[in-house]
């Protein structure tokens, strides 16, 4: 994950801008970089790598100043190159910016036509040219932020600076963590309370659509419609920030809303935005020769090697199997030269999956590891390793690894369907892939709302989620998360099984939660639902639009913003995760750390 640094200080701040990069080191980078304001001139240090380079630099050449803005970056747009590297600047204006513009190339073409000139890959300088555009139009700074903050489309946080303004920073928050520091005649801005630990632990969280005037001494917020707001100054505790819950309850609720940002890290590593095609690590073995994927794991990654089996199938025409890890080891299962085993794993050291994969290797089998944890035993032991980027996840249930699972497992299967799936195709699932951090924050914009069916559905004992096609295992998955973390029993069905036995468990008033997106098995789903209301079943929906379905027997409805139906798994488990947490918070059990389980199990 990017991070951000901005100081409005008394003294020097490179150097603690310099430090505080280094602690958000954690979250990942390629690039680095510094850009501060002195004698009313803006001037930027960048280098490519890590934060070492950057430091060989400033010593090379020092950075003077009282204000500045740092950056780590993973490359989205554009190689992780020093040229690509942020800041950014155009005319007076520098930018720092995590997150992915989706509407950068409309936007450039614009400012290309107005006479502006780019020098970068970068969707983030597309942000200072506008900033810069609409200030030149005699607007005032509040006005301009206003304008460009209005026009940009995506998962974005910024902070920026203006030449001449040397005690002023503009900040900006959608769908990606940005939080301000309070000091005495000192304002700072973090991606996170971790990175500002040692200058304040006084922290105001922007909203969603947030943006804000900084000085030395004042805050100014304004929301998405440009109406002053007022945020909170929380006290933080330093010595816990690292593992700082921001602005929520518990880790996984926080976790849950940094799924926009982290799967917009994960597609960096996996998409060429600019040519719209997807992209894996080299492969030191010909992948025309896979006749065969096997896909293992356990637990939420095996419902997410689950989805990436319809997606291998279906995208890369390849057949595949799925085992679970504890059980695939003591079968003989048949493998040849042909046959590749496929290992997902948040850890990266669970016990049953590491042991699968030894035994394949023992077997000579080509093997490739899915995993968030650099580092890891599996990533060690696999030929090839394809890594998540989800970052650190305190939770026991697993949320964010898991759609990251899923966008590699994407990436992956699209990857190797190249060579039959047209390129007009890939170019337009790629541009749907990139909408995605937008649209999951759409999502949990819900939140309220699926609170209030929540805090019913803890009242009940049973629960059971259906779904049909690439909806099955979000089914399993839905069900698992609900029960590990809420402790009400809870199944998922392929809706189209229901009729086989499962349909016995329906009774007055059983919750049945149906995920049911626009797609080709669309009214398929929506009969077996109605097979369920005839039995009295208490109807949750999961759908865009219900259209002519008969809403009078359904007790809740969840809108989910339109996605191409391939990748409907990745925006519908938002809602699924936020009905499991706010469940088991109604119910009052211990969300983070639920009974008898362990974020990583090392044992068989």
């Amino acid at each position: 994950m990017c991070g951000i640094i901005g100081i409005i200080g008394q003294t020097e701040v490179t150097p603690v801008i310099y430090d505080a990069l280094k602690r958000l080191e954690y979250r990942g980078y390629d690039s680095a970089g510094i850009a501060t304001i002195n004698d009313d001139k803006i001037d930027r240090r960048r280098s490519q790598g890590k934060l070492i380079n950057l430091e060989a630099e400033l010593k090379q050449t020092p950075l003077k100043g009282n204000i500045g803005i740092g950056h780590t970056r993973w490359a989205t747009h554009g190689a992780p190159t020093q040229q690509n590297a942020h800041p950014h600047k155009a005319d007076s204006v520098m930018v720092v910016h995590n997150g992915i513009i989706e509407n950068y190339l409309e936007l450039k073409n614009t400012l290309t036509s107005h006479g502006y000139v780019f020098s970068t890959e970068t969707d983030t300088e597309v942000i200072a040219h506008l900033f810069s555009y609409h200030l030149a139009q005699a607007e005032s700074i509040k006005i301009a932020a206003r304008k460009t903050f209005a026009m940009l489309e995506g998962a974005y946080a910024v902070a920026l600076l203006i030449e001449n303004e040397d005690r002023m920073m503009i900040a900006a928050r959608q769908g990606s963590p940005l939080v301000i520091g309070h000091g005495d005649n000192e304002m700072f801005v973090g991606s996170d309370a971790f990175s500002l630990a040692p200058m304040t632990n006084r922290i105001t969280y922007l909203e969603d659509g947030d943006w804000a005037i900084l000085t030395d001494n004042s805050l100014d917020i304004f929301d998405a419609d440009g109406k002053s707001v007022e945020r909170p100054i929380q006290v933080k505790d330093a010595s816990a920030s690292i593992v700082d819950k921001g602005r929520h309850k518990h880790f996984m609720a926080k976790e849950i809303f940094e799924q926009p940002e982290v799967i917009s890290h994960t597609f960096a590593h996996y998409v060429n935005a600019h040519e719209a095609t997807v992209k894996i690590p080299e492969i030191d073995f010909d992948t025309s020769d896979i006749k065969r994927i096997v896909l293992i794991a356990c637990g939420s990654a095996y419902y997410a090697a689950m989805t990436g089996r319809y997606w291998l199938e279906t995208l890369a025409g390849i057949s595949t199997d799925i085992d679970i890890a504890s059980e695939f080891r003591y079968r003989d299962v048949p493998m040849d030269k042909n046959t590749l085993a496929v290992f997902v794993s948040q850890s990266g050291e669970t016990a049953d999956t590491l042991a699968a994969l030894k035994a394949c290797k023992a077997q000579n089998v080509k093997t490739l590891a899915i995993v968030n944890a650099p580092d890891s035993s599996m990533q060690r032991e696999a030929d090839i390793t394809l890594p998540t980027f989800a970052g650190p996840e305190i939770g026991v249930a697993s949320t964010k690894a898991f759609i990251c699972q899923l966008a590699v497992l994407f990436c992956f299967a699209l990857a190797l369907g190249k060579a039959r799936i047209a390129s007009e195709r890939e170019n337009e699932l790629v541009k749907a892939l990139l909408t995605l951090p937008r649209l999951m924050g759409e999502a949990l914009k819900l939140e309220t709302s699926i609170e209030q069916i929540a805090v019913r559905l803890s009242k009940k004992e049973n629960a059971i989620f259906i779904g049909r096609g690439l909806m099955n295992p979000l089914a399993l998955e839905g069900a698992l998360k609900l029960k590990e973390i809420s402790y009400i029993h809870a199944e998922g069905f392929a809706a189209g099984e229901l009729k086989h036995g499962s349909i016995a468990l329906i009774e007055d008033n059983m919750p049945v939660i149906t995920i049911a997106p626009k797609d080709a098995m669309y009214p398929k789903t929506i009969s077996n639902m109605q097979e369920v209301i005839a039995r009295q079943g208490d109807i949750i929906l999961l759908t865009e639009d219900p259209g002519n379905t008969d809403t009078d027997n359904i007790s809740d409805l969840i809108f989910l913003p339109e996605i191409d139906p391939v990748l409907t798994p990745i925006l519908y488990t938002i809602p699924l995760q936020l009905l499991a947490y706010h469940t088991a918070v109604a119910k009052g059990t211990d969300v983070d750390q639920p009974r008898n389980l362990a974020k990583s199990v090392t044992v068989e």
